[in-house]
């Protein structure tokens, strides 16, 4: 055995518990962005997690189980401001969260996996159940019905279109231009779009003390 094989037959060893998932959730991303959805093996992911496939099996039953673990465990959860006095600042927030989100692997993994809807239609339904409502939802819907809950927003503005409408023309953006979008951008999508559709103005829709 060679010292390489030795330091990463000991480095195996020593790995436990969350940080032995960590690393597994780590190559399941990588190895989707790599191989793709469709590629996607036990074996592939336990040869980058340098783990062996039996330690897989012991929590897992198919490579999209680890997928969908990884992506829960990495989606961010937004917070909107408790009193409910900001639902302007928390809307920008929300979608500043989301493209920053979308440039990372995990989003980019997200991306392909609605992509490929039409070949995993199983795989696309369990994520919006395990991960996006698991989570808390989705961005700017969890501000909406935050503020909706508190009797801020009209709870029957909160439409599935209007819910959409940030996360689609944020994708529509960087479709169109191959980059994630300023913050001038997102402020024009919250006033010009988000508000008025949930029927508030936006310098009601603000903090007083900002």
């Amino acid at each position: 055995m060679t010292d390489e094989q030795g330091t990463r037959a000991s480095d195996r060893s020593r790995r436990r518990g969350a940080e032995l998932v960590s690393a597994i959730h780590r190559s399941v991303i990588e190895e989707a962005l790599q191989a793709g959805v469709n590629g996607l093996t036990m074996e592939g992911i336990a040869k980058r997690a340098a783990t062996a496939k039996t330690v897989l099996y012991r929590r897992w039953s198919s490579p999209q189980e680890i997928l969908l673990d990884a992506l829960h465990a990495t989606y961010p959860r937004e917070t909107p401001a408790p009193e409910a006095d900001d639902l302007r600042g928390d809307l920008l927030r929300s979608l500043r969260q989301m493209a920053d989100w979308m440039g990372q692997p995990t989003g980019r993994v997200i991306g392909e996996v609605m992509l490929e809807r039409h070949r995993h239609p199983e795989l696309v339904e369990s994520l919006y159940k395990r991960v996006f409502d698991a989570r808390g939802g989705r961005f700017t819907l969890t501000v909406m019905r935050h503020y909706a809950e508190r009797g801020v927003v009209d709870p029957a503005r909160v439409t599935p279109v209007v819910a959409d409408i940030g996360e689609a023309l944020l994708i529509k953006y960087m479709t169109d231009n191959g980059r994630l979008p300023d913050d001038e951008w997102i402020a024009a999508v919250v006033d010009q779009a988000i508000l008025p559709a949930l029927g508030v103005a936006p310098e009601r829709a603000a903090r007083s003390s900002a």
